[in-house]
């Protein structure tokens, strides 16, 4: 509805956001450090993240599907913009008339983009990961011929861990390069920006470290959060000593308390997991969560802070690295969770 103010909001950081790129671009090792925004870029809006990151001289995109480039095509003016998942059938009128490229998978997609005539594409290479993309061990000669390959990709598996797999993942991505002929080859994500200039060839990929995730503890330093969810006080309310709080009475108050209802709940990406280990923040101070995480509110101890009141907005503390351990889930899941009713605030 025209002017409705949502009573949850996530401040977003541009300025972060570009020097966690910029420092992701002096560690990669490649001429192009470029972009992840699929999943609506992380939580953030892709829209928003798009348009930050090509203001600072980003130009190369990356989301996983045909909708998620639908809804960003008029901003694809001067960059490359390519689609992970390849090209189904049911793509093929959309990827034809596309400035985006289909990020080729399996023998199929190549056989239906050549018979099509589609023109320049990327190609997906699966090293090791056993996810999408082509069999490293395959002959690719023959399936490649008469395909314009723009970039030549792979993804590393375990990058975010000193694994034997990083790298025989990339030995068998040099191999493939001496043999498949592309403009660009590219392997490093945001992890792997953190092995260093050998896995960064023309182009690295971040995503998770754009956003203020850390992939490598080396990284940590150096990355600035952009994410601050924010939610609003709907009631100030007592409890007495020996009630409960919550769905299935999961925290009894041992004392006279003061909480604060919050408009947040699971249903916007704030999960269960949460529930009685998470806190809200106001000028530093936790305020700890008191019972379960419903589907659309949030219950916290106000008792330190007898300022703050109905109408007021409280930030929820939402430290990636910090989060995930508190609540079980990924830095991932923290933020591509992060659900539609937020009003989404760049600053």
């Amino acid at each position: 509805m025209t002017g409705y103010i949502a009573p949850l909001r996530l401040r977003l950081d541009g300025d972060a956001l570009l020097s966690n790129w910029r420092w992701l671009a002096r560690q990669g090792g490649a001429p192009a450090c470029g972009a992840a925004i699929k999943a609506d870029g992380y939580g953030l809006g892709a829209a928003g993240v798009m348009q930050w990151l090509k203001g600072a001289g980003c130009r190369d995109f990356f989301v996983s599907n045909w909708g998620e480039a639908a809804a960003l095509e008029a901003q694809m003016d001067g960059v490359n913009f390519a689609v992970l998942h390849g090209v189904r059938d049911e793509d093929m009128a959309q990827a034809l008339a596309s400035r985006a490229r289909p990020v080729l998978c399996t023998p199929g997609q190549v056989a239906r983009w050549k018979a099509a005539g589609g023109g320049a594409c990327d190609l997906m290479i699966d090293t090791g990961m056993n996810r999408l993309g082509l069999d490293w061990r395959a002959d690719l000669g023959e399936l490649v011929e008469g395909l314009e390959i723009v970039t030549l990709l792979s993804h590393l598996a375990s990058a975010d861990e000193d694994s034997d797999l990083n790298p025989t993942q990339l030995a068998r991505f040099r191999d493939v390069r001496a043999a498949v002929p592309a403009q660009r080859y590219s392997l490093a994500n945001s992890a792997g920006i953190c092995m260093g200039a050998d896995y960064g060839f023309d182009l690295t990929r971040p995503g998770i470290a754009l956003y203020g995730g850390v992939p490598h503890p080396d990284a940590a330093p150096h990355l600035r959060p952009v994410v601050q969810p924010q939610a609003q006080i709907l009631q100030r309310r007592a409890v007495i000593a020996g009630d409960t709080i919550g769905y299935n009475a999961t925290h009894r108050a041992e004392r006279d308390l003061e909480i604060a209802i919050l408009n947040i709940g699971y249903a916007d990406g704030y999960l269960r997991g949460f529930s009685g280990r998470g806190a809200a923040l106001v000028d530093g101070i936790r305020l700890p969560v008191l019972g379960r995480v419903s589907m659309d509110l949030l219950a916290v101890d106000v008792g330190a802070r007898p300022d703050v009141a109905e109408g007021d907005w409280l930030a929820i503390d939402y430290d990636l690295p910090q989060a995930a351990q508190v609540s079980g889930l990924s830095q991932y899941e923290l933020l591509t969770g992060l659900g539609k009713r937020f009003d989404r605030i760049w600053a």
